[in-house]
């Protein structure tokens, strides 16, 4: 009786372990695909960055990560997106993506908002235009925002400056910021450059000459514009700085481009220096009211560090080296000038 009870009992238990063993099977077959959905990469090449506007939403992600088709498994990713609450927290800003991140890597990191800065380059420049196409390019913000700006009187007000000097407190360098810096966040960021670079030891050389920092960056940018070369830039700025303490006109031809807004001017002629304007140097004494382009600091710095000599002219030379001949009389100017004029009309240069 009890062989019979095992018998009829048998076909039962073989079938609850057959139906446990299956659910078991079921259950990490489930939990297998849901690791893969979590954890295993997700990236369908190298390294991505991934740019999220301000005041974008949910759908404005996907629709990016669609579009560049970063993802192997966007599905996926919006599932445990949604699982993870990320809809309700996005944030603007420039993310790396790298090759190996998985849906949770990935979501954590845009979740908490911890974006990549970008290095922000800019190099010297000559308008505030030049300035903003070049910003704008690398950060969120747009150039016309700059711009306006740029040109607002409370905006430069706010910092201490005049319409005119107000390109000193761009500094041309590589900084770290985030990509969605607003553009007032930008000059913000520029003015707390331009106190730093502004220390004591440089207000000391400044002081020495006479001169403020905002006439230092407008002497710079006019070494800036005669000479392409570092090494020749501290003889320029010596050169300029014993104009001014006897009272010379400068003579800057720079200055006269700047006027006459055209700085693809190659032969300055006499009729170009009769331009009125506060930037023509041939007829008004000192410096111009502010910068003539916004130079680099390596020309600020050759203007603090000027070179002590006696030289009151220079004329560049007739090889086209982008080098100066420099000279301590009028009569040794005027041969220098003559010999780079015929070097100028050998190569048919009229203007």
């Amino acid at each position: 009786m009890k062989n019979n009870i095992k018998m009829k009992k048998s076909p039962i238990r073989k079938y609850i372990i057959l139906s446990t063993i299956f659910i078991i099977i079921i259950i990490l077959i489930i939990s297998s695909n849901t690791y893969k959905r979590i954890y295993s990469s997700n990236i369908n090449k190298g390294s991505y960055y991934l740019y999220i506007t301000t005041g974008s939403e949910f759908k404005d992600v996907v629709e990016t990560l669609k579009q560049d088709s970063i993802l192997k498994d966007l599905n996926s990713f919006i599932w445990l997106a949604e699982k993870k609450n990320y809809p309700n927290h996005v944030y603007p800003g420039r993310y790396k993506i790298d090759s190996m991140m998985n849906n949770n890597d990935i979501i954590d990191k845009l979740r908490s908002g911890f974006q990549d800065p970008v290095r922000l380059v800019f190099n010297s420049t000559r308008t505030r235009e030049q300035l903003a196409g070049k910003v704008s390019k690398q950060i969120e913000a747009d150039s016309l925002s700059l711009i306006r700006l740029f040109y607002s009187d409370t905006m430069i007000s706010k910092y201490g400056f005049k319409p005119e000097t107000f390109t000193c407190i761009f500094l041309p360098n590589t900084y770290e910021v985030w990509w969605n810096i607003s553009a007032e966040k930008f000059i913000e960021r520029m003015h707390k450059e331009y106190l730093q670079f502004w220390n004591d030891e440089r207000k000391e050389k400044a002081a020495k000459l006479n001169l403020s920092p905002e006439e230092i960056t407008t002497l710079a940018s006019i070494v800036d514009e005669e000479t392409y070369f570092n090494d020749e830039m501290p003889s320029v700025a010596g050169l300029y700085i014993n104009r001014l303490r006897k009272r010379m006109h400068l003579q800057a031809d720079p200055t006269l481009k700047f006027a006459l807004g055209d700085f693809t001017i190659k032969r300055v002629l006499n009729i170009h220096k009769q331009i009125d304007s506060p930037y023509n140097t041939y007829k008004r004494y000192g410096l111009p009211p502010g910068p003539i382009s916004i130079p680099s600091i390596s020309a600020i710095d050759a203007v603090l560090n000027y070179e002590s000599h006696s030289y009151l002219y220079m004329c560049a030379k007739p090889d086209f080296s982008g080098y100066h001949n420099f000279a301590k009389t009028l009569s040794q100017h005027n041969i220098n000038a003559r010999e780079y004029q015929r070097a100028l009309n050998k190569e048919r240069i009229w203007r």
